[in-house]
């Protein structure tokens, strides 16, 4: 062997040898117990960040039932993440010095398609370099036709189970990014912003948003509030920079008597509390801000402008006409920021498509509740559940090209809609009119990626889906528990009767060294593959499971990475230390731990055969019970300190024949221990000292 250890030389030549065997497919064991995971699907449009990285603790568990014997299934794939993949490729194009409006909708999709394929085998690289034994024969994007054809049939068994309807509401729209978004799209912040106390007719109220003022409807105050109930149920008279109007006064509940006046504006077109008081009341909406972020003509003179810019001029003529009582310049309130751009949401009505979701989401709190599905840790159960038991009807329109559009035809003739199971519909249901128009939105991406573990394996075939669905664990980080994990839960029980995984696992984030979320605008994003290059893709691997709880957050240590470099070095130098002992002659098959208990003589060979037992079986139940952290340290300080420090120490005063039979045979067992962790220096010490035909990622786990 050689003097040093260089991963540089090893790790992709050890993935070639394992590709071409066919030892990730599940039919390396054919009569094995189904184990499977679906790889949570990284999205298509940029090289992987080193959270991807965290994909090593599936590995772990891929390679870890692998050895047991069981028929393993690892599915790959990736994502086409509608909003997010456009979001990337519209700040591509602005680098050119174009925007999306200089392409036609075909025209533009192409593109988009085009800059996704040409990133998918960049991501399938890194995949492979970190030693991920994924099952590449069976990989799948959410854009391949045999998945679209699932989401197709998906929304239209929803459409006509009256789970899916079509409605003006509300939405969170970015006018931006031009499209809305879900509930859990948008992100919460606290700001400072001035605090309007403006006159209307008799009544002064307070508000942080002068500029909807021509969408106001109604005046409210609490029905409680004994300062005002002369006014309720009246119209009053107020002055605006447009004139004077009449406006009603309503009482309700939702009114905080003790915030500015006790007073408050209904604008049920731009605030999803106004838009509640106006169902109560049956109050009109009148939108007045334009999907651009303009306001439109029913801002009068104000038309035209953006926001800010309407905000700042109506108040200044406001005070101008005496219609502002005082201003509090630092209100300290929440609003919504578009996830991606932090830009203001815009609350604006729009015609969508929603899906009710508390019928949906009963199933899924009750089979969460009789521990079906078990989270790890299992805090997160609490968190799904609260969510689930307060669930709304999710907006899954999307204003934007790059996605699955939705099957639905529109009839010019009659207004009525018609959804397909994706087939163009060319007359209509209703009066046979054959004037149809397909929606031009897109659905969510969560939408169909919330339907990935059951389409990956129906559309894999009809055995596939038979043989590994349920799928065995679903692991990802906790941060798209809701995102996608609970609508997983929930879609695949709504379509197939069935949970969709066993088991849910959710690891930390990993940060960069300072402890802060790392992001492309801040600069701090790491490169796993330049880790990978200089400590190697085991001390990787390794690093990210070692001395962290498994769900809480870390930090990217690089003192961590070298120590675990260190510890491959230690592996091969007890490597060298065994092919130099075994003088060309070891023995190409090791003893199991009752051989080895009638082998060892010695009473120090004795004692390492059971405390390397006991070390197996306590590994084995800590990877069953996704103890990884645990698995690691005891690994690591066994190896290096049992081991290497105290055995072979003493093993290199006394070695004879039956004592290098225990110390090889132990090394061996060590070496399938830490495989599903260091997969690359466990196989390339394997195949050199032992020169087998067969190879370490299909050997037998040492206990069963």
């Amino acid at each position: 062997m050689d003097k040093a250890y260089n991963h540089k030389d090893v790790e992709q030549k050890i993935y070639k040898l394992w590709e071409e065997k066919g030892y990730f497919k599940p039919e390396v064991n054919p009569k094995g117990k189904p184990y499977s995971i679906i790889l949570p699907p990284p999205n298509a449009n940029a090289p992987l960040h080193f959270g991807h990285a965290m994909y090593v603790i599936e590995d772990i568990l891929i390679r870890f039932h692998r050895m047991l014997g069981d028929k393993t299934l690892w599915v790959p794939g990736a994502d086409h993440a509608g909003f997010e993949t456009q979001f990337v490729f519209e700040k591509k194009l602005q680098k050119e010095g174009k925007s999306r409006f200089d392409f036609d909708r075909e025209t533009l999709y192409q593109m988009i398609w085009e800059f996704v394929q040409s990133n998918r085998p960049i991501m399938e690289g890194q995949l492979k370099r970190l030693g991920f034994s994924l099952d590449w024969s069976r990989k799948k994007f959410t854009m391949d036709k045999d998945i679209v054809r699932i989401v197709y049939k998906t929304f239209k068994k929803l459409y006509d189970d009256d789970l899916v309807y079509r409605a003006e509401r509300l939405v969170n729209y970015c006018t931006y990014d031009g499209t809305s978004f879900s509930d859990l799209e948008v992100v919460y912040e606290e700001r400072q912003n001035p605090l309007y106390y403006i006159k209307y007719g008799p009544l002064v109220l307070a508000t942080t948003r002068p500029e909807t003022k021509f969408g106001d409807t109604a005046v409210a105050v609490n029905p409680n509030d004994k300062r005002y109930k002369e006014y309720v149920g009246k119209e009053i008279e107020i002055e605006t920079v447009l004139g004077k109007s009449k406006i009603k006064v309503v009482a309700d509940k939702f009114v905080d008597m003790e915030f500015g006046t006790g007073v408050v504006k209904i604008t049920p077109a731009h605030d999803f509390d106004d838009f509640e008081v106006a169902q109560r009341h049956n109050l009109p909406l009148v939108r007045v801000i334009n999907y651009d972020g303009t306001l439109n003509e029913k801002a009068g003179k104000f038309k035209g402008l953006y926001v800010r810019q309407a905000r700042k001029q109506i108040i200044e003529e406001m005070q101008a006409k005496g219609l502002v009582e005082k201003i509090d310049e630092n209100y300290t309130h929440r609003i919504g920021l578009c996830y991606k751009c932090k830009n203001p949401i815009e609350p604006l009505p729009l015609e969508q498509w929603f899906v009710k979701m508390q019928p949906l989401a009963k199933p899924a709190i009750a089979a969460i509740k009789a521990k079906k599905i078990k989270m790890y840790p299992s805090r997160h159960t609490k968190t799904s559940l609260q969510f689930l038991e307060n669930i709304r009807d999710w907006n899954i329109s999307r204003q934007i090209v790059w996605g699955i559009r939705i099957p639905a035809f529109k009839c010019d003739d009659c207004n009525t809609w018609n959804v397909t199971e994706g087939e163009i519909r060319d007359k209509c249901g209703k009066c046979s009119g054959n004037n149809l128009t397909q929606d031009q939105d897109t659905f969510d991406t969560w939408f169909s990626s919330g339907q990935w573990p059951f389409a990956t394996l129906m559309s894999l075939g009809e055995g596939e889906f038979k043989t590994f669905y349920p799928t065995s664990v679903m692991e990802t980080m906790y941060d798209i528990l809701l995102f996608w994990v609970a609508r997983m839960i929930m879609l695949s029980l709504y379509v197939n009767k069935e949970i969709p995984f066993k088991d849910i696992a959710l690891h930390g984030m990993v940060k960069d060294p300072l402890g802060k979320k790392m992001s492309k605008s801040k600069g701090n994003v790491v490169n796993p593959l330049e880790m990978v290059d200089q400590y190697g893709a085991d001390s990787v691997r390794f690093a990210l499971v070692y001395g962290t709880a498994f769900g809480n957050d870390q930090a990217l240590s690089y003192p961590k990475l070298d120590a675990m470099r260190k510890f491959t070095n230690k592996l091969w130098n007890m490597a060298r230390f065994i092919e130099f002992k075994a003088d060309g002659k070891l023995n190409p098959s090791s003893l199991s731990f009752e051989e080895l208990e009638k082998t060892a003589k010695n009473e120090k060979d004795r004692e390492m055969v059971k405390k390397t037992k006991d070390l197996a079986k306590d590994v084995t139940r800590l990877l069953e019970r996704y103890d990884f952290n645990h698995a690691a340290q005891n690994l690591y300080e066994f190896t290096w300190h049992e081991f290497a420090d105290i055995y072979i120490e003493d093993v290199k005063e006394r070695v004879d024949k039956d004592s290098f039979s225990v110390l090889s045979s132990l090394y061996l067992i060590t070496l399938k221990l830490l495989h599903p962790f260091m997969p690359f220096i466990t196989e390339e010490i394997y195949e050199r000292l032992w020169k087998r035909e067969d190879h370490l990622i299909i050997s037998p786990w040492p206990i069963k």
